[in-house]
């Protein structure tokens, strides 16, 4: 049996094999950055988290004390003036608190859509990265083909 391979077919396997090597250990590299980066998701969210019910404490506590100081100072030492304000003052504060609530769920419900219509958009690019990914494939694949079959007359000279 006779050896057809010729020395730069060789050669030729070789540097594909190390070229898919290569193109292998970047893709691993590159999803290995991204576990590392995810491992330390939950932890970040949970900080975060943590950090916005410690800020809600905060404001909550400074409200309390900020109107007890002010209670405390109006009845100690200012005559009951603004009791034919007071139900008024009260009524539009009501309305001010309802509204302000309103547009906070409106908001909330805002950002959670925003949030749902980011992560359909991920979604959909990666749909689209595969499809590409899969054109593409293809494509190269065919055009391999076709270039190799048209190289088989040069290649096989006798």
């Amino acid at each position: 049996m006779v050896d057809n391979k010729s020395k730069d077919d060789t050669s030729s396997t070789v540097r594909s094999t190390e070229t898919n090597n290569l193109y292998d250990t970047i893709r691993e590299n590159y999803i290995r950055i991204v576990d590392e980066l995810t491992k330390a998701q939950p932890q970040y969210t949970q900080s975060v988290s943590n950090l916005q019910l410690d800020y809600v404490s905060a404001v909550k506590n400074t409200i309390q004390n900020i109107v007890s100081a002010q209670k405390l100072l109006v009845n100690e030492k200012i005559p009951i003036v603004a009791a034919p304000y007071a139900e008024e003052f009260v009524k539009q504060s009501n309305e001010i608190t309802k509204n302000t609530i309103r547009a906070i769920e409106i908001n909330n419900q805002l950002s959670i859509s925003a949030l749902q219509a980011a992560a359909e958009n991920y979604r959909t690019y990666n749909r689209t990265i595969d499809s590409v990914t899969e054109f593409t494939t293809t494509a190269t694949k065919a055009w391999n083909s076709f270039i190799n079959t048209q190289q088989q007359p040069f290649m096989h000279k006798q």
